[in-house]
């Protein structure tokens, strides 16, 4: 039984520019890297849920940090029921699927020009033709193949929007994306209630990502929105279990107008909210080889002390049961 802790980003621009987390003089990529893991033993990438992610990138990663260290990285937003901006694809696939669009196509938002790679135009997931689609995950997969065969890759993280309901539409997509990997071990994380509203949905939402070969996240977040889900600890897996934490700012869940992601997760948990974390997460521990538990509280240095001071939790907990 195995217990990692770590945050859900290392590069977001409010954590570099409070300067309380990185010392003087660690200021570029590889020595932030390297000094992150050496605080923490696992990190969420969340930059390839934005953009595809690069080979050479992820091979970097691997050089630096130790053969132990784990990622979990986002799945690219295309894969997970989000729109996807034009300027987000690369640019041979944006430019056929300009193409596309100027010739009919479904788009939200009608293209500008049918061969720009920037435009702003909004793609919705049915939008994207068969064989597009399948480019975008080949070159997924094979970007994220480094780490793969390093052996640091934890699993691939599938935050699904919120559009994605627990209906027949939904649960095709839970079935494609296991096919799609071919057994690659990957946690799926449910941003709409539908999925857990009842004690039926609860059984079969978990009976199906068993099915498939899922990890189920767990999450701790605002509760009470449509776009939220409860933290239901259960397992899905015998050797993965993930817990994600996105704070419990409810004010700003929804906030609108809020630039960056990481407006949303502004929050320092508590004393007592760790350690009931913690006596959670030992409990749930028992029932998976491996246990990942990742703060998304991105704002400043937050995720870095919510991690710091569960660790302690864990700790203190782990001495008082001897």
């Amino acid at each position: 039984m195995t217990i990692r802790t770590g945050t859900s980003s290392w590069t977001d621009p409010t954590l570099i520019a409070c300067g309380r987390f990185y010392p003087p003089g660690v200021d570029t990529p590889e020595a932030r890297l390297r000094h992150y893991a050496s605080q923490f033993d696992l990190v969420e990438v969340d930059s390839s849920y934005y953009r595809l992610p690069d080979a050479a990138v992820a091979w970097r990663w691997t050089q630096r940090t130790p053969p132990s260290f784990r990622f979990h990285i986002k799945a690219f937003r295309a894969f997970t029921g989000h729109t996807t901006p034009a300027s987000a694809l690369p640019t041979d696939i944006a430019r056929a699927l300009g193409s596309r669009i100027a010739t009919g196509g479904s788009s939200r938002t009608p293209a500008t020009s049918p061969t720009s790679p920037t435009q702003d135009t909004q793609i919705a997931p049915g939008d994207i033709p068969a064989e597009l689609r399948d480019e975008l995950w080949r070159r997924y997969l094979e970007a994220i193949e480094p780490l793969r065969q390093s052996g640091q890759l934890a699993a691939i993280h599938f935050q699904f929007s919120p559009r994605v309901r627990n209906d027949r539409a939904g649960r095709a997509l839970v079935f494609e994306t296991a096919e799609r990997l071919d057994g690659e071990r990957h946690a799926i994380e449910f941003r709409h209630r539908s999925w857990f509203d009842s004690p039926s949905r609860e059984t079969a939402t978990l009976a199906m990502l068993r099915e498939t070969g899922a990890a189920h996240t767990i999450v701790d977040s605002p509760t009470g929105f449509d776009n939220t889900v409860p933290a239901v600890w259960a397992t899905t897996r015998d050797d993965l279990c993930v817990v994600r934490l996105h704070g419990r700012n409810a004010a700003a869940w929804n906030r609108r107008g809020i630039t960056a992601s990481s407006g949303r997760f502004v929050y320092e948990y508590s004393a007592s909210e760790l350690i009931d974390i913690s006596a959670r997460v030992a409990r749930i521990a028992a029932l998976a080889d491996d246990t990942h538990v990742l703060f998304n509280t991105n704002h400043e240095d937050q995720g870095m002390k919510n991690a710091s001071a569960f660790q302690r939790a864990l700790t203190d907990l782990a001495r008082l049961g001897r």
